[in-house]
């Protein structure tokens, strides 16, 4: 069966997580992913060796990897030949890099006028921040998300880099590129693609914004129903020091909790704010911790009670309903035997995804995608002495 975008050959330039996380989502449906690396770049977060990292780093799965230097003329030129047969160029480079390097989308779209050339950046291509360096952190607070969710009585939280890099970044671009792609099909015509990850965090925050323009509510944490000002839809802790979730915005929910907790006398107080909230809560803690976080899932999840258990990060992968999903999956490397990496998030019924090999090495590739193009051994040793390949 065929993968829904296979066929597709995509030149990702991208070097930190957002680009590499979009052409994974894409190679994961059967885009062909050739990788261009620069000389030196690698960063291996844990203490083991470059082919075991590689193994298990879900990000490069499914792709080709080259090193060129694309700093000389000879690297340049390779780079020009593949453009010349591919669908997409992702680049994540700060603004001007890629006109600086020339391989940016003028100079790609006089070589192949359908090209998809999509660019992923902090704060776009154009605007007063534009040269602005930053990462997740900073495309967040300046999008307002940071301020919502990551300050809590007055003290500031570092959450994980999941907003900005990858659903603001990564998957706005990967949705962007499978758009143009689709477009280009109807149209004859490639385009250029500015993702800018501040953009793509305020567009996750359609509900608040609307909540914000129609009647002027800043979601403060603390101050409003979805950053913890009603007892219905908060955290409590566990008697094993867990915690569990309570999403009860429903009034039926909310009403089997109460009952379930022998506590019907809360019923009315499922939107409390304010010192009545804090009342409400206080009560519902010391419920709570009379329980593990397990006993409570256990007790009231069949209830029809919006309840969850707050896993650790080392108890997602055994969970039950994560492995039925197939979000742990086992994917053969021809050293290592079986090594786990996460899932394909999206389940297709006729073309579902497939992890068909992982990450390579830096460079693995390079004399084979040049051989492809044309380059002779001769030609390969050249430009390795050269410096223009890896």
């Amino acid at each position: 069966m065929a993968l829904p975008l296979a066929g597709i050959k995509i030149l990702d330039l991208s070097r930190m997580a957002p680009g590499p996380f979009c052409t994974m989502l894409l190679a994961d449906l059967g885009a062909e992913v050739v990788k261009i690396e620069q000389p030196g770049f690698g960063i291996i977060p844990v203490d083991v060796d470059e082919e075991t990292w590689a193994a298990y780093y879900a990000l490069d799965r499914n792709k080709r990897s080259i090193i060129l230097n694309l700093k000389t003329d000879e690297a340049r030129q390779v780079f020009y030949k593949l453009v010349e047969r591919a669908d997409v160029v992702l680049e994540g480079f700060s603004p001007g890099v890629v006109k600086r390097l020339k391989v940016d989308y003028e100079t790609a779209k006089r070589i192949n006028p359908k090209i998809v050339y999509c660019s992923l950046s902090g704060y776009g291509q154009d605007g007063p921040y534009r040269d602005l360096p930053g990462h997740d952190i900073n495309y967040i607070a300046v999008a307002g998300a940071l301020s919502a969710m990551g300050i809590r009585n007055g003290r500031s939280a570092v959450p994980l880099n999941l907003l900005g890099d990858y659903a603001g970044g990564g998957l706005q671009a990967a949705f962007g590129i499978v758009v143009a792609v689709l477009a280009r099909e109807r149209m004859g015509k490639g385009q250029f693609i500015d993702v800018a990850m501040v953009d793509g965090v305020i567009s996750l925050l359609a509900w608040e914004a609307s909540v914000f323009f129609a009647g002027g509510v800043v979601p403060k944490w603390g101050h409003t129903p979805l950053t913890g000002a009603i007892p219905c839809y908060y955290v409590y802790e566990a008697k094993d020091g867990g915690h569990i979730s309570i999403g009860c915005t429903e009034v039926k929910s909310w009403e089997n909790l109460c009952r379930a907790l022998g506590r019907e006398d809360l019923i009315p107080y499922q939107f409390a704010g304010g010192n009545q909230k804090e009342e409400v809560a206080s009560q519902l803690g010391q419920i709570f911790l009379t329980k593990t976080k397990d006993e409570w899932f256990q007790l009231l999840g069949p209830k029809d009670i919006s309840i969850a258990p707050v896993l650790n990060f080392d108890e997602v992968f055994s969970d039950p309903h994560v492995l039925h999903r197939q979000m742990v999956v086992e994917v053969d490397h021809p050293k290592l035997g079986k090594v786990k990496q996460v899932g394909i998030g999206v389940k297709f019924s006729q073309t579902p995804g497939e992890i068909r090999n992982t990450a390579p090495l830096p460079g693995q590739h390079t004399e084979e995608v040049l051989i492809d193009l044309g380059y002779s051994q001769d030609d390969i040793d050249r430009l390795r002495e050269i410096g223009a390949i890896g």
